[in-house]
């Protein structure tokens, strides 16, 4: 079955897609809250992060409980941040151009899974400059569980370990040379394992582009966020996810057309 089969199933499996998509960027929102402050988030109830108050199942519906509560707890008057609503919006937006992009395939929630990796460590990085392991773990394992089912030929799987591996590697090398010779940090280590696992969903190629977009967008976050200048540590991993998105999404035709300059 294909979503493009007829207007009424892309209009239904959008609508879903854009539903399902807003209440996982509500839970990523919340795990990202709950990772930077050393809190579980597989287990206990939502709060409010002012007062704690345990919030009710009509307060956690993505968008129309903050609309509806204007914005603030009910229980305690605190303004509740507009994060919230754009993080459910943004990552909704995503699950439906993931969707337009792979079809309802296995592609489709590999990828999925991997923009909600990126995205979250997007959260994590900007608030407190951390970049879960387990997050990046996670993206490995999403990787090696879809393996089976997006299988090409053992050639493609050795061309992405070998990527992870040459880009990781690499990184870190140059990261290396780069410490010593400025005498300080110039890419954090969570920066090089995100470039690495980046390698594995993009290959040699898609990765290139997605390092040349990355250091184009942290320059953009840097002037927009002032942070970075001066030597001071600056999140790059948001840069780095998002140049992966993009490249996940619609790098295709530009790795096509680079290919095409090298045959």
């Amino acid at each position: 079955m294909s979503i493009y089969d007829s207007r009424t199933v892309l209009v239904f499996c959008v609508a879903v897609a854009a539903v399902l998509g807003a209440v996982f960027g509500s839970f990523l929102n919340c795990a990202a809250w709950r990772i930077v402050r050393g809190e579980r988030f597989v287990s206990g109830r939502s709060h409010c992060a002012a007062c704690g108050h345990p919030l009710g199942a009509a307060e956690l519906i993505p968008v129309v409980s903050w609309l509806k509560q204007r914005g603030r707890c009910k229980w305690c008057g605190e303004r509740i941040s507009a994060r919230y609503p754009l993080t459910e919006l943004c990552f909704s937006l995503l699950t439906v151009l993931c969707l337009l992009r792979f079809d309802l395939t296995v592609l489709c929630l590999r990828n999925l899974l991997f923009l909600g990796c990126l995205f979250l460590l997007t959260l994590t990085d900007l608030e407190d400059m951390i970049i879960p392991d387990g997050c990046l773990i996670a993206a490995v394992l999403i990787w090696l569980a879809a393996l089976p089912f997006v299988f090409t030929g053992w050639g493609d799987v050795a061309r992405s370990v070998a990527a992870a591996l040459v880009f990781g590697g690499g990184l870190l090398g140059v990261s290396l040379v780069m410490d010593r010779f400025m005498g300080r940090d110039t890419l954090g280590g969570g920066d090089i394992k995100l470039f690495a696992v980046v390698g594995l969903y993009l290959g040699f190629v898609g990765t290139l582009f997605a390092m040349v977009i990355a250091c184009a967008i942290g320059l953009l976050l840097q002037f927009a966020l002032r942070r970075g200048r001066d030597g001071a540590a600056f999140p790059f991993g948001p840069a780095i996810a998002m140049a992966a998105a993009a490249m996940l999404l619609y790098g295709a035709p530009l790795v096509d057309w680079y290919r095409g300059l090298l045959i």
